[in-house]
């Protein structure tokens, strides 16, 4: 017997099973969406990754109203994935949540497990080395100690990864301070770098800067996120006060912007009135 046709009119669209079906839908041969379906893995996977960041710059922007519809966006990318590979008959969308189930039930055994496991609690650490234990039971090839960070992540984020994994066994800077040094030495062969040489060397100064960032337990990206965000902050201040004047940056002096700049720096350290 074939499943029953979608209808909005009477759907609970509180139920993930709505959000299932609609994605069957969507994907059916036979009155479904032409351009779902052309999509495949490939193509939808840049999808994926730009859901991810809308759903942390609503974060970012403390926006719980858009946090509600990101994350919906980012829900409908798993539901994707999961239908196209139930078309392949590899996995379906139940398959995932046991899959995350079990996942989380195993790497807390300070929560889920006996009562001698949830009297030892957390130790620090737990979730990598929980990771690590992992690996061997899924088959993986732990050649080297950098394996199983992905290639596809953000530059910074996978920096980090591989610097924290090089870490474990062993290789790292001492302090925080060795790395303020190697920033210094990095950026003075940046200087002396000839033109052809200077990706190579901003990229040595990059990783370093990102060695401190974990040294100094901060994220990068999100140190980054949030430099972005003060640029755009100072520079829309700096354009509204050349608004009110009647000007534009592109008739202003650099001196000029200078001096809004700094005045836009005051105007944020000064308290709430």
């Amino acid at each position: 017997m074939s499943a029953q046709p979608f209808d909005p009119a009477t759907a609970d669209f509180r139920s993930i099973l709505t959000l299932l079906r609609i994605m069957r839908a969507l994907r059916e041969p036979q009155g479904g969406c032409p351009w779902d379906l052309e999509q495949n893995f490939d193509t939808i996977a840049p999808y994926t990754i730009e859901e991810a960041y809308e759903v942390a710059d609503a974060i970012e922007r403390k926006d719980m109203a858009g946090l509600v519809q990101e994350l919906g966006d980012l829900l409908l990318q798993v539901v994707y994935h999961a239908q196209m590979a139930a078309e392949q008959r590899a996995f379906a969308f139940d398959d995932v949540v046991e899959a995350i189930c079990r996942k989380m039930v195993r790497r807390h055994p300070h929560v889920f497990g006996d009562e001698k496991a949830r009297s030892a609690g957390a130790a620090k650490s737990f979730w990598e080395t929980m990771k690590a234990t992992e690996k061997p039971e899924q088959g993986a090839d732990r050649s080297s100690a950098l394996e199983g960070v992905p290639t596809a992540l953000p530059a910074l984020t996978r920096a980090l990864k591989l610097q924290a994994k090089a870490a474990r066994v062993g290789f790292d800077w001492p302090s925080s301070e060795d790395v303020i040094e190697k920033i210094f030495e990095e950026a003075a062969e940046l200087r002396a770098a000839p033109s052809a040489g200077q990706q190579e060397e901003f990229g040595d100064m990059l990783f370093a800067a990102v060695n401190l960032a974990r040294h100094l337990d901060i994220d990068p990206e999100a140190a980054l996120r949030g430099a972005n965000a003060k640029f755009t902050r100072r520079f829309a201040y700096i354009e509204h006060a050349l608004h009110a004047a009647g000007k534009s940056p592109e008739e202003s002096s650099l001196q000029e912007l200078d001096d809004l700049w700094d005045e836009a720096k005051r105007h944020e350290l000064k308290p709430d009135s």
